[in-house]
């Protein structure tokens, strides 16, 4: 079902935010007080991060609940909502009937990997780290 009016519009994107919220907050064992989806029509970020759910999820996400795609638009919108608040850009969407998808910089999706692989033996890039342990279950050896 296609949402048909700007109310509806609204309302299924408010529900996406808060979902990809509470994904952050059960993967990722976040505080719920540490992670908040901003107000339909809010400048910025759609998810507010402190500082300690920042350590641990350094993105500055920009949801979209739509049906026709508009990337290179919704991608400058996240570049430049992110880079305000000194986030990695990540723009989360979905589409009827399918799974969300993730779009991020190749350089900043090497970095995590690099990070992921590495954490074993140095820790010096904590945000990478942190992101890390929280999506493989724990510190890692």
């Amino acid at each position: 079902m296609v949402a048909g009016t700007p109310q509806s519009r609204k309302s299924k994107g408010r529900v996406f935010q808060q979902q990809l919220r509470e994904d952050l907050i059960t993967h990722l064992n976040l505080n719920p007080d540490d992670i908040l989806s901003t107000a339909m029509g809010q400048g910025g970020c759609d998810l507010y991060l402190s500082p300690a759910a920042r350590s641990v999820f350094p993105f500055g996400v920009e949801a979209k609940r739509c049906e026709s795609l508009a990337l290179p638009a919704w991608w400058k919108q996240c570049e430049t909502n992110a880079s305000k608040v000194g986030l990695v850009p990540l723009l989360v969407f979905k589409r009827n009937r399918e799974e969300p998808l993730a779009v991020l910089r190749w350089t900043d999706l090497l970095d995590l990997l690099a990070s992921i692989s590495s954490s074993q033996t140095d820790s010096s890039d904590h945000r990478w780290q942190n992101l890390a342990e929280g999506l493989m279950g724990g510190e890692q050896p």
